[in-house]
């Protein structure tokens, strides 16, 4: 686990959740483990070295757990923590204000709902 000094407590969450594709992989691995491949079906426009990347700060920040399973060929499965569980309110209300945001968005711009 990382740590340094923050402004405000706002400044550590966006520290750990923050970027393009952190919340999207703890919204993702929410209700079940997820194996890398998921993942990558799931966010098909991150990158693998992307991912990678976000996956290791993420396990990192002690918000996920990754585990490899002893056989060939490898299994390696993503899934949150106990502290990542903590994380669960605050990614449902982003989702929440997300639908509202677009359908607001939409509504500005005489769009139709998909």
């Amino acid at each position: 686990m990382r740590y340094r000094e923050y402004g405000c407590p706002v400044e550590a969450t966006l520290d750990v959740i923050g970027g393009k594709w952190k919340g999207v992989i703890l919204f993702h691995l929410m209700d079940e483990p997820k194996r890398f491949n998921e993942l990558r079906r799931l966010l098909p426009e991150v990158t693998q070295r992307m991912l990678t990347l976000q996956l290791r700060e993420l396990e990192n920040d002690g918000v996920i757990h990754r585990e490899i399973y002893p056989q060939i060929p490898p299994k390696v499965e993503y899934s949150l923590t106990p502290f990542g569980d903590t994380l669960k309110p605050i990614l449902l209300l982003m989702k929440d204000w997300g639908s509202e945001y677009t359908t607001k968005v939409m509504e500005l711009r005489n769009v139709e709902p998909a």
